[in-house]
């Protein structure tokens, strides 16, 4: 696994939420941590709140350009690679039949996974090359299965799942790690938006923790709580009616 004598860690998605939180106890960990999202003004209080610790890198995943020059700028910056990243960046956007949107389908899918793609495209060629290092790639449960009012962003967090699968393969021979995160329900500014009963909300710390300890301990599937990770693992091999009635019920859908 890697350490910040390997180099430095970069997180998308570091404006709020699990990103911010992820990118302090990185921090904390001793890591220079390189942040990135849109909002620059929220970055920059985050740095200043950890002065030395943290390289500004604000930019729009969406953006292949900005992002391959990112990496490039903060490796400079830093003298050192990016051993760690965290790919956190990305959004959601209620769908239903009644309401589906085809921009709503556009903006998603190239946040949660053409964004994603861009950030993994300017990581691969130097981790290759070296030999060395460790992504982590933020799905969620929602992508185990399509779940009510998230047509599309549970289609984008099945993507990433699968293309983390299939990563995996290679990053394996290069010896590099990979992990596929799924969170559950997490209290961020993102899910107050939410309107709907979200069981067993985790705090954000929390959430953060189970990030970095699977990622330290090199798991390929870092998924939580359990209480609710292990029951939707376990729906999705079960027959779709079945499937369809469960979720039906439990989410009073």
């Amino acid at each position: 696994m890697v350490t910040p004598a390997d180099g430095i860690a970069w997180v998308t998605g570091a404006s709020s939420g699990i990103g911010r939180e992820v990118a302090v106890q990185l921090a904390q960990a001793g890591w220079t941590v390189a942040i990135s999202a849109r909002r620059a003004e929220e970055l920059e209080t985050l740095a200043a709140a950890h002065p030395g610790k943290m390289i500004l890198a604000p930019l729009d995943i969406t953006d292949q350009v900005a992002v391959e020059a990112a990496v490039a700028r903060i490796a400079a910056e830093a003298g050192r690679p990016v051993a760690r990243a965290v790919l956190n960046a990305g959004t959601y956007l209620r769908d239903t039949a009644p309401s589906f949107d085809v921009q709503k389908f556009k903006t998603q899918v190239d946040v949660n996974l053409v964004g994603t793609a861009n950030c993994l495209a300017a990581l691969m060629p130097n981790m290759l090359a070296a030999g060395r290092g460790q992504i982590g790639i933020v799905g969620s449960l929602a992508g185990l299965g399509g779940l009510p009012a998230a047509v599309t962003y549970s289609a984008t967090k099945a993507a990433l799942l699968a293309m983390a699968q299939s990563l995996k393969f290679d990053f394996d021979k290069a010896g590099l790690g990979i992990s596929v995160i799924l969170p559950g329900f997490v209290k961020t500014p993102l899910t107050d938006r939410n309107k709907f009963p979200m069981p067993m909300l985790m705090d954000v710390s929390d959430a953060a923790r189970a990030i970095l300890e699977g990622m330290d301990k090199g798991r390929f599937l870092i998924a939580f709580p359990g209480g609710l990770a292990w029951p939707m693992r376990l729906l999705r091999t079960l027959p779709a009616p079945v499937y369809f009635w469960l979720v039906a019920r439990t989410t009073k859908w």
